[in-house]
């Protein structure tokens, strides 16, 4: 790269990051960079151009150095944790690049068809290759749907990154790192199973997608107690043949139903009210896409958004989430090693990144929303649960 254009681009970054992109203009960019206005159009085809490249270089390096980080790491778990460790202090050392892919790129949809959002795809690579290899070797669990955990924990990344430079609630978002694994490792580690509980659920499971696949009629013992991981005797230990088995699925599943009436419209167990309040957060966005998508874009990549009235009434209602949290942990039904203020923003993350690739990429609904909707609410409430 010329010296004139890293000079350009390093101009530029810093005056997104001071006045944002409406107050960064290609004069004050060329003469920030002490070049004439006519060079930065030579590089740049213009401002919008120039923004994304800063972005981009941020990346490309950001992505050199992780590389670097994790040479020689082999194990899962040191490899996810080194991960989520540089990415924080990236952040906090680079807040002007922070500032310009959160509140400037990312807010813009041309953004995710430029080469900055290829990168942003390659990062999440590496990511995606740590949660792999550790299901593989039997580190995390396997039942894990790796698109919503990884959407956890770069939706968690971004929001540690607004309570540092639109919130004032942190200093370093890297102090809340312990915070952090604390919560993501209770949600992918694998625990040792309890032998007397765990079976029965686990035939059931597996019969039930058994069945679905193949028919009741070509569904067989052997193929049931295999996906379920027990012996084929075991499962007569629990029920007396395949029609019993059957019969037991919508059996348990419409005692559930009955039993959940009574919390229904009065909710007391704090894990109920935080199943609640995770899909009510979704059903408050959903049945509106142009809402959905003005909010994603426009109002919380939006840096004045988190000085307005409209924040101080979001944060109110956002309280509840941090306040189910405390009041589990007070009742001994939640981990007290578990913060809520890191929970708040981990879920938050989830639903921005989660919306937004629905907003972005699902032009033909081919994503199971519903489906992701449960999964995310019970990801997240196998975090809380205290041992």
């Amino acid at each position: 790269m010329s010296d004139n254009k890293y000079g350009i681009l390093k101009a530029a970054e810093e005056l997104i990051a001071e006045s944002g992109i409406a107050g960064a203009t290609i004069a004050k960019v060329a003469k920030k960079a002490g070049v004439a206005d006519s060079l930065v159009y030579q590089y740049f085809k213009g401002k919008e151009d120039l923004l994304f490249s800063v972005a981009t270089e941020r990346m490309n390096e950001s992505l050199c150095q992780l590389d670097e980080q994790l040479e020689g790491i082999r194990d899962p778990e040191s490899r996810l944790r080194k991960f989520i460790w540089y990415s924080l202090k990236y952040n906090d050392t680079h807040p002007g690049y922070v500032r310009t892919l959160l509140f400037e790129c990312r807010s813009n949809k041309a953004f995710y068809s430029t080469p900055g959002y290829q990168v942003m795809r390659k990062h999440a690579a590496v990511l995606m290759d740590i949660l792999k290899s550790g299901i593989q070797e039997g580190v995390f669990r396997k039942d894990i749907n790796l698109y919503l955990l990884r959407e956890c924990v770069y939706g968690l990344v971004d929001f540690e990154a607004v309570s540092k430079l639109a919130i004032g609630e942190l200093d370093e978002s890297i102090k809340d790192f312990d915070d952090i694994m604390t919560l993501i490792l209770a949600m992918i580690s694998v625990k040792q199973r309890d032998a007397n509980n765990d079976k029965e659920p686990r035939i059931l499971k597996a019969a039930l997608e058994v069945f679905s696949q193949k028919g009741f009629g070509k569904a067989r013992i052997t193929e049931i107690a295999q996906l379920a991981e027990v012996a084929e005797g075991t499962i007569y230990d629990y029920f007396k043949n395949k029609e019993d088995l059957l019969l037991s699925i919508p059996e348990k599943r419409l005692q559930a139903h009955v039993d959940a009436l009574s919390e229904a419209f009065i909710i007391k167990p704090p894990l109920s009210k935080l199943r609640r309040f995770i899909k009510f957060h979704f059903w408050l966005y959903l049945p509106d896409r142009d809402f959905l998508q003005v909010f994603l874009l426009d109002v919380q990549l939006n840096k004045r958004f988190y000085g307005s009235k409209a924040f101080d009434l979001f944060m109110t209602y956002i309280k509840t989430l941090e306040d189910i949290i405390k009041e589990g942990q007070e009742q001994g039904d939640f981990r007290t090693d578990i913060n809520p203020h890191v929970f708040r923003n981990m879920f938050l993350g989830a639903f921005s990144h989660m919306a937004l690739r629905w907003v972005i990429m699902d032009k033909d609904n081919r994503f199971d929303k519903m489906k992701e909707i449960e999964q995310l609410t019970n990801l997240f409430c196998q975090a809380v649960v205290a041992a």
